[in-house]
């Protein structure tokens, strides 16, 4: 079964077994798709309320914008625990001949190349979907003030938690220059988040 496919409770109980996957990425995975998928129920329950009806427009944007990212997020619950496979799948090739130690070699940097890429994407995938909340700041139902900043604390975790694993994998890479490429476009991306993020939990909190 796919982990997406699971309920919380499967999930979570395969979480906290001793298996070293699903783990830290996957969870983060969760918290990002929780965290899009709040601001969307913001610009849902904004749309259409008379109140709001100027911010009609921005609402359906918002709503239309955060769809592909919610999928994307999904998707990236099992991408994360299969990259961490293809590693764990290298480490176990036959290291007997020089062929065989050299055809393992590659195995493992290629499953390390996935292990950074995919958490990668989620860092980025988390800017996207904050940059397409921030517009619902001072456009949004207040009473759905909370959710908002739940919202953005949950893609603010998702993001610093994926850059945990960016970190841990790209030390090993022998591709310097995409190791430095993601060390450096992740950390303006973790920056940004951490600004927008911040941004809107403290608007939240501004109206109670």
């Amino acid at each position: 079964m796919k982990l997406k496919d699971m309920t919380v409770e499967q999930f979570t109980q395969t979480l906290a077994s001793d298996a070293p996957a699903p783990g830290g990425g996957s969870a983060s995975a969760v918290a990002g798709a929780m965290g899009i998928a709040l601001g969307q129920m913001v610009a849902k329950l904004t749309l259409g309320k008379k109140k709001y009806l100027e911010f009609d427009e921005n609402s359906r944007k918002v709503i239309e914008e955060a769809e592909s990212v919610i999928s994307e997020m999904i998707q990236g619950i099992d991408t994360d625990t299969d990259a961490f496979n293809l590693v764990s799948s290298a480490y176990a090739m036959p290291k007997e001949t020089d062929e065989e130690k050299k055809a393992r070699s590659a195995a493992i940097q290629d499953g390390l190349k996935e292990c950074a890429r995919v958490p990668f994407e989620l860092v980025l995938r988390c800017e996207k979907a904050l940059c397409i909340l921030m517009p619902l700041l001072g456009k949004f139902n207040t009473n759905c003030a909370s959710d908002l900043g739940v919202g953005a604390l949950n893609l603010r975790s998702a993001a610093l938690g994926a850059w945990l694993n960016v970190l841990i994998n790209v030390g090993s890479l022998k591709d310097t220059e995409l190791a430095e490429k993601y060390k450096s476009e992740g950390k303006r991306a973790v920056d940004n988040i951490c600004k927008m993020a911040d941004e809107i939990y403290e608007h939240a909190i501004g109206l109670m």
